[in-house]
């Protein structure tokens, strides 16, 4: 029977703060976390009632709220010590002397009889493929062993450069089980930005695809081998995926995938690591210069991917878990955690938008997802062409929309209910590859409302403070966490002494996370994020640093200078203008404007390429050198160039009146236009 959501009622306009949907009686009874609140109670653990409550103890007594949420679940670990052996931060030491493994949890699930992975892509791929608990189990012990015969464990290191495809979760499991650490790169980014991540690493294993397929194109990835193995000469295994071809052979030298998980019969005992023992890096964008590795534990990892999937997004064994995302992004990690709770993850490495702009929705559908997450840019993209999910698609089984890597723009929450589902929540999300969940979401016993984020999650001490860190309330503040959260990374790569850490989140506010958002905190604690106080690109999930673009750009003879901005725009647009100054003899033709899109896009990634090149006197800098690119950014915005920049900190401050008129000129253009 074609079951479509209930999307046919009149349509009706949800003002921002307006109520957008509210949880049932049946679904508050049902939520994971009421079950939570209730064993809480049943147990004399905590009295809590509301979400508030709960809240409220679960910051101030973070010790027993986290040892809570580990009973509840069943985690194993052994050894003792207490939960916390110092609440200052940074480097606050959760659980010293226990140990476990993140796979441990996931392979607890086995007994399932639903798909644990289902692996999907776009026409002409090998997809669908659906991978039982069984054969999950099966294949990460194969390639476990495969890993343990050539001498590698605890202190290695194995990377991927894989797309978001089954065998990507495979390995990442296979190479915790182990105790060693896992770090991925999509394969849309090129050699040079791979090897800027990875490479920091020393890795021992590679682990690629031939290739994927994107927008109806096969993109071969096998030619770009060699430099990544010259990149990372510390390489003694390279295993290929056989994505494309079809069986054919693989480069002498490497060694397919499947002979590595051919084995048969196979045990395979985990092996149990300190609880803070690195289970993956995750890059920064590399704003700043080459991108920085946090580097996330076992323990922290499952803790909070626990609550966040279980208790937030209320995911459990009989759900079907999509969200689209790289393996670049720390959101694939989330994803594959879906594993944890039981849940059915779906792999997709194509376009949301092919072979038709609705093309998520459609795979949604085909696989009954329960859970979808994607970028509020594609929501965006899908009203302005008048789309209506809920009627043209089989939704029935859908509970929850997911949305992150920008602002939600309050009119998307009236889209959803209209073109999507009334009883489909749009559960918007921030927080950050530093620690590699939420800092603030969705609440499934809270109403949602336009334009805002729930609530803070559970365990996080969040709080929106001004310069001289006094707490804030219905005014804007930089995001801050002033109790440490478990999944915190334990350090970064390369940074022994910490004073790379210290410099990053605690040199504002010490002592106290300062992540660098921008946010208000309503009296109703409901979140509004603002927007980026750095200078990040964050176009469409993809996170990149503005350092990367400039060290392409500024290769090419006629480029002097750039710099390059993305702005969130007030219609929930992400604007991203590349600005240049050229050499004497250089003109921004077509053809040069060509070369450098073309540069960024095979150098890069195609995801990354500016929506248009500028050409521009010179680029501001500050008396110290430093590109004005935050302050740009806020004129792009529409703000006054005397509120953004002190022209005594600026080498010339009559460099900014170009961008004032190139500001003036699109906000102009767009008004006139009716975007």
């Amino acid at each position: 029977m074609d079951i479509r959501m209930d999307v046919t009622r009149e349509e009706r306009s949800i003002r921002p703060g307006e109520v957008a949907w509210s949880p049932s009686a049946e679904r508050i009874a049902g939520a994971r976390i009421s079950g939570f609140i209730d064993w809480l109670q049943a147990t004399s653990r905590c009295e809590a009632t509301s979400y508030e409550s709960l809240w409220e103890w679960s910051v101030a007594r973070p010790e027993e709220f986290w040892v809570s949420l580990k009973d509840y679940f069943a985690v194993q670990m052994t050894g003792d010590g207490p939960v916390l052996a110092s609440r200052e931060m940074p480097l606050a030491g959760w659980f010293p002397g226990r140990r476990l493994n993140y796979v441990d949890t996931v392979l607890s699930h086995t007994a399932s009889s639903r798909p644990a992975i289902i692996d999907d892509s776009e026409p002409g791929g090998p997809g669908p493929r659906t991978i039982s608990w069984t054969e999950l189990g099966h294949q990460v012990a194969a390639l476990s062993n495969w890993l343990r015969d050539r001498g590698v464990g605890e202190g290695d290191r194995v990377v991927g450069y894989l797309p978001n495809v089954a065998e990507t979760v495979i390995a990442f499991l296979a190479t915790a089980s182990v105790g060693a650490t896992w770090a991925c790169c999509g394969q849309d980014y090129q050699p040079e930005a791979v090897v800027d991540r990875l490479g920091q690493l020393a890795p021992v294993v590679l682990i690629t695809a031939d290739g994927y397929r994107f927008g109806g194109r096969e993109v071969d990835r096998l030619a770009l081998l060699p430099a990544l193995q010259a990149g990372m000469p510390t390489l003694r295994e390279v295993l290929v995926v056989d994505r494309l071809r079809s069986g054919t052979s693989v480069p002498a030298g490497t060694t397919a995938w499947a002979e590595a998980v051919a084995g048969d019969g196979l045990a395979m005992t985990t092996a149990h690591v300190p609880f803070d023992h690195p289970l993956w890096v995750l890059f920064s964008s590399g704003t700043t210069g080459k991108p920085k590795g946090f580097v996330h534990g076992h323990g922290g990892v499952v803790l909070e991917h626990l609550k966040a999937l279980a208790l937030h997004l209320d995911l459990g064994p009989s759900d079907t878990y999509l969200w689209y995302t790289s393996p670049s992004w720390m959101v694939w990690n989330s994803l594959v955690s879906g594993l944890l709770v039981g849940a059915t993850i779906v792999c997709y490495d194509g376009s949301p938008s092919y072979p038709t702009d609705d093309a998520l929705w459609a795979l949604a559908a085909r696989h009954e997802v329960t859970a979808l997450g994607t970028s509020p840019a594609y929501l965006q993209a899908c009203a302005r062409a008048g789309r209506s999910p809920g009627t043209d698609h089989d939704l029935g089984r859908l509970r929850v929309l997911g949305a992150t890597g920008s602002v939600v723009p309050a009119e998307l929450y009236s889209w959803v209910a209209d073109h999507v589902g009334r009883d489909v929540p749009l559960a918007s999300v921030t927080g950050g590859t530093d620690v590699a969940s939420g800092f603030a979401g969705f609440v499934p016993i809270l109403p949602v409302r336009a334009g805002e984020i729930t609530a803070a999650y559970l365990g996080v001490a969040l709080d929106s403070w001004d310069d001289d860190g006094r707490s804030l309330r219905d005014a804007v503040g930089e995001l801050v966490v002033t109790q440490p959260m478990p999944s915190m990374p334990t350090r970064f790569w390369n940074d022994d002494d910490g004073a790379r850490y210290r410099e990053a989140y605690f040199e504002t506010y010490p002592g106290v996370w300062r992540h660098g958002d921008l946010v208000t905190i309503t009296g109703r604690n409901t979140v509004i994020v603002h927007g980026r106080s750095d200078s990040t690109l964050n176009r469409n999930g993809i996170r990149m640093g503005t350092a990367d673009i400039y060290r392409v750009v500024e290769e090419l003879p006629e480029v002097q200078e750039a710099l390059v901005i993305g702005a969130e725009q007030q219609n929930g647009e992400y604007w991203m203008p590349l600005f240049v100054t050229l050499s004497d003899r250089a003109d921004l033709d077509d053809e040069l404007r060509g070369r450098i899109l073309r540069r960024i896009r095979e150098a890069l990634s195609s995801r990354v390429v500016p929506d248009d090149v500028i050409a521009v006197r010179g680029i501001p800098h500050t008396r110290t050198g430093k590109k004005l690119e935050v302050p740009v950014k806020r004129i792009l915005q529409g703000d006054d160039v005397a509120t953004v920049a002190e022209a005594r900190s600026i080498d010339d401050p009559s460099l900014l009146d170009a961008f004032v008129r190139y500001a003036a000129t699109r906000i102009a253009n767009t008004s006139s236009s009716g975007v």
